[in-house]
């Protein structure tokens, strides 16, 4: 299986990155990166690009994967809903576009908890995942929405976010407790990737929105 990952620099992507890699079904991972990694595999290979509204200038070199996981996002906090939904959707749908001449392709989208399927509600960020969401669950391949709720880091994995990494140092000695008390609310960034690739067996069948349940289902698998 060859497998193209966005946002593998992220906390989830680079999850969803070490999954892949330990996974011996997956021949090649291709990550599309704004700038080098630092990983060293055999099965790792990046092209470095910068607008992520627009890739024709790197298409030939994206190929025809068998599965896309876009992990790429960025906290709503701060931002007006027009930059929001430039990197939120735009980036997203773009991608898509670029990759879904393959209508057996796998493609899954991290979106999150809480996001708005009706496009109508009060919350900007949710307004935009939902958005996001259904354009992609009506192209052309087998789409798939991940929305997850709170995520652990493992395995060393850290969040790029000054604000998030003392956050989840700070809960970190929870999470256990998190886990029995609401295991359908939490989850690990090792767990989502493993659940990414267990997804792509599925080949459009299933329920196409998946959840925290549903993710630890899969991941654990």
């Amino acid at each position: 299986m060859r497998v193209v990952i966005f946002g593998a620099s992220g906390m989830v992507g680079q999850g969803v990155l070490r999954a892949c890699l330990r996974d011996e079904r997956i021949g090649e991972v291709l990550a599309v990166v704004r700038r080098p990694l630092g990983v060293s595999h055999a099965r790792l290979r990046e092209i470095t690009h910068s607008d992520f509204t627009d890739y024709s200038a790197i298409r030939d070199g994206l190929g025809e994967p068998d599965a896309v996981f876009f992990c790429l996002g960025v906290t709503s906090v701060g931002r007006k809903e027009a930059e929001y939904t430039r990197i939120t959707h735009d980036y997203t749908l773009a991608a898509a576009r670029a990759l879904t001449g393959n209508p057996a392709m796998t493609f899954v989208y991290v979106s999150g908890e809480g996001t708005d399927s009706s496009e109508k509600g009060r919350v900007m960020w949710a307004r935009v995942k939902g958005r996001t969401e259904n354009e992609l669950l009506a192209m052309p391949c087998h789409a798939y929405m991940f929305r997850p709720g709170y995520i652990q880091p493992v395995d060393g994995v850290v969040s790029r976010t000054p604000l998030y990494r003392v956050l989840y140092r700070g809960l970190s000695w929870l999470y256990p407790l998190l886990r029995r008390l609401v295991p359908n609310h939490v989850t690990t960034t090792d767990t989502v990737g493993r659940a990414m690739i267990a997804v792509t067996a599925l080949a459009g069948e299933g329920p196409t929105v998946l959840r925290t349940r549903d993710i630890n289902r899969l991941g654990a698998a």
